[in-house]
């Protein structure tokens, strides 16, 4: 039992490391996510009154029951009314409770619609297997922004998301700013995020979508406004040159390979529109929808050879030497 009791030891350290390091939906940052978490207690107390006095009442009849009764099956007709009139009050109360529940379950939904009213921002979000692709929408079509991976948002605003889908039902959740919403192919569901305080709000596709499923993850930032204006400018701005011989050598890498037939690089002849965006990779905190840090090394291995980070995904090997590769390196990490 000694190795069971080991693995269970290591088990729950790494859950509880991962519960500080990306707390949950009982930890609610976002006024959405806070009605969300209060019907959630509402429920739990609710159904654990309810199991507390249903076992109550199990122990009460083992307690009273007549084990020397000579027919058990005898009708006692003044017995059989207060059984009745018991089971009928409980079946009341019970329907009861069922109908407030619901109400309440349907204030929480209707307040939440109520947050999206007037959103300062509006993104659209559209979920592929197994990144997501992000546009920040502007009625100046020079203003329009796309990015990947990572949201960032105003704190104390509220933001519609708009959420679609190109292959199958995905299901974007951040569970510390809101519930579930589903990304449904040919469909277009909204959402609203709105973030209390800054942070980094770990956020998870919520939907079987597929073999890399559990790595198809995102992360919301929410900073203050003049740090969002600020960081959204910065976006806005084209690929910035590459600095030294190498980087140089590592853009024309890029564009020589099919990297430019999937990616689009702003300032560039890349346009790809099948995968992520790259104009600014470097500023972004993870690469591969989080399965990996946004570090040198992490980008080489990611580039020499995705399929054996994530299985299945529709990023291919380019088959690069040592030199093009540490050069298409320098290059992506010079993209902040």
């Amino acid at each position: 039992m000694k190795p069971l009791g080991r693995l269970a030891a290591l088990l729950g350290a790494a859950l509880l490391a991962g519960c500080s390091r990306w707390p949950g939906a009982l930890s609610p940052m976002g006024e959405g996510s806070d009605r969300i978490a209060r019907l959630f207690w509402l429920f739990t107390a609710v159904c654990a009154v309810v199991w507390l006095l249903v076992v109550l009442a199990l122990a009460l009849g083992v307690a009273r029951r007549h084990a020397d009764r000579p027919d058990p099956l005898a009708q006692e007709p003044r017995r059989d009314r207060v059984a009745y009139r018991v089971v009928g009050t409980c079946v009341a109360i019970t329907g009861v409770i069922l109908l407030a529940l619901t109400g309440f379950s349907w204030w929480t939904g209707k307040s939440l619609a109520a947050l999206g009213e007037r959103p300062a921002l509006t993104l659209k979000v559209t979920g592929n297997q197994w990144w997501w692709q992000v546009q920040y929408e502007d009625d100046q079509p020079s203003r329009v922004l796309t990015t990947a991976n990572e949201i960032h948002i105003p704190v104390g605003e509220p933001v519609q998301i708009k959420l679609e889908a190109t292959d199958v039902i995905h299901s974007f959740w951040v569970p510390q700013l809101s519930g579930k919403e589903d990304l449904i192919p040919g469909r277009q569901n909204v959402l609203t995020l709105k973030a209390d305080k800054p942070g980094r709000y770990r956020g998870q596709c919520a939907e079987f979508c597929g073999l890399q499923h559990a790595k198809m993850a995102l992360l919301v930032i929410a900073e203050p406004r003049a740090d969002f204006d600020a960081w959204r400018q910065a976006q806005l701005a084209p690929a910035a040159e590459p600095q030294g011989d190498e980087a140089r050598k590592g853009r024309d890498v890029f564009q020589s390979r099919p990297c430019m037939m999937c990616h689009q690089i702003r300032g560039t002849t890349a346009g790809g529109r099948t995968g992520p965006e790259l104009t600014h990779l470097a500023s972004r905190e993870t690469i591969a929808a989080g399965a990996l840090p946004m570090t040198r090394g992490a980008l080489a291995a990611w580039i020499a050879d995705p399929q054996a980070i994530k299985p299945g995904s529709n990023m291919p090997r380019v088959r690069l030497d040592a030199d093009e590769l540490n050069a298409l390196v320098a290059y992506l990490e010079g993209l902040k």
